[in-house]
C-alpha cells in the first residue's frame, strides 16, 4: 500500500505511555494513508511485546548504537511517505485529527517542517504545567518561523536560536527536504540544528499550536542538571548562546531562581516538601546553563553520562 504519511518512533522502555501513544496514532481519523515505523534500541520492559501486537513495522539496533540524529535517519530512511511525522514514545497525540492538523503545513508551499504544542500530562505538579505553557513549544499561537536573507548573522544569539527552534517530540517534515539536508550525527538538539539548516537553506518552520501531544516529566535535579547540561553545551556551539556567562550572573540567576521558585511552590502547592526542594533544582538548571556553555566554549571533553 502507497502511504502519504510515515509516523516514526525511536524507542526504549516505552512502558505505559508507548502503548497509549500508539493507540491514540491509531485512532486518528485521517484523510492521509499513513504506517508507523518504530526503531527500538534495547527494551527489556515488554515494548517489543507491546510493538508486535500492533500494525507497526519494526527495526532494531543496540542500544549503543542510538543516537538522536541518526537514528532518526534511519527511521526514515525506513518509511516511505513523502511525509514524514517524527514522535516521541512518551507523546500521545491529542484528539482525533492531531495528525491531519500537523501535517496540513507541509502541503504549504516554502515549507519544510512542522512542529506541535506540547501539553503537560493532567497530574504534573503546578511548576511543570506552568512551565511548559510559557516555553515555546507551549504558546497558543501559530508561528511562521525564517530568515531573510542575511538575517542570521546579523541578529543575537538568543534569537537565532528561538527563530531556529524545531522540536522533534512531535514534528513533521518533508521527505524531499530531509533527502537533501539529513539530521545530523548528535548526542542532542538534531532538532535545533537541522532547524537552523533548513532555515539557512531558504525554507521555512511552521508551530502548529493546533496539534497537540501530551508531553511532559517529572525530573529530578540531578538529571534535570544533566539535561540542562548538555542542551546549553549543544546551544553554544550552534548559535553562540551563552545564558549565564560569568560565576556573578550565576549567583544572582541561582538566587532569582530560588526566590521564584519558593514564592510560586508556596502560592501554589504550600508543600513543605516541595519548598526544601527549591535550592536543589534552581541550582541544577543554573549551574547547568552556565557549566554547559562554558564547557563547550572551553573545548572541554563531554561527560559519560552524557547519553
Amino acid at each position: 500500500m502507497t502511504v502519504d504519511v510515515s509516523v516514526v518512533m525511536p524507542v526504549k522502555n516505552g512502558g505505559q505511555y508507548l502503548v497509549e501513544t500508539l493507540d491514540a496514532i491509531l485512532a486518528q481519523e485521517s484523510r492521509y494513508r499513513f504506517e508507523i515505523v518504530v526503531v527500538d534500541s534495547g527494551s527489556t520492559d515488554g515494548s517489543l511485546d507491546v510493538l508486535r501486537a500492533r500494525s507497526v513495522q519494526l527495526y532494531t539496533i543496540p542500544p549503543e548504537q542510538f543516537n538522536h540524529g541518526l537514528t532518526r535517519n534511519l527511521g526514515i530512511e525506513k518509511s516511505s511517505g513523502r511525509y514524514v511525522v517524527l514522535l516521541t514514545q512518551d507523546a500521545t497525540p491529542l484528539g482525533a485529527r492531531w495528525l491531519d492538523t500537523l501535517v496540513r503545513n507541509l502541503e504549504e508551499e516554502g515549507v519544510a517542517g512542522a512542529y506541535c504544542r506540547q501539553v503537560a500530562r493532567p497530574d504534573a505538579d503546578p511548576e511543570t504545567k506552568k512551565s511548559l505553557e510559557s516555553w515555546i513549544a507551549g504558546s497558543a499561537e501559530r508561528r511562521i518561523q525564517k530568515f531573510d536573507p542575511g538575517e542570521y548573522e546579523l541578529l543575537p544569539p538568543m534569537e537565532r536560536y528561538l527563530r531556529s527552534y524545531f522540536d522533534n517530540v512531535c514534528s513533521a517534515l518533508k521527505r524531499s527536504v530531509w533527502q537533501d539536508l539529513p539530521f545530523p550525527e548528535a548526542y542532542f538538539a538534531e532538532d535545533c540544528e537541522w532547524g537552523k539548516k533548513v532555515l539557512l537553506a531558504g525554507h521555512r518552520i511552521v508551530y502548529e499550536p493546533g496539534a497537540a501531544v501530551i508531553h511532559s516529566h517529572e525530573r529530578t535535579a540531578l538529571y534535570e542538571y544533566r539535561r540542562t547540561y548538555v542542551c546549553h553545551r549543544r546551544l553554544y556551539r550552534l548559535f553562540g548562546l551563552q545564558t549565564i556567562p560569568t560565576h556573578r550572573h550565576l549567583v544572582r540567576a541561582f538566587v532569582s531562581e530560588c526566590r521564584r521558585g519558593f514564592r510560586e511552590r508556596w502560592n501554589r502547592v504550600r508543600s513543605l516538601r516541595r519548598l526544601a526542594a527549591v535550592p536543589a533544582y534552581a541550582l541544577a538548571g543554573t549551574f547547568g546553563q552556565y557549566a554547559g556553555a562554558s564547557d563547550e566554549s572551553a573545548g572541554r571533553p563531554l561527560p559519560r553520562w552524557r547519553v
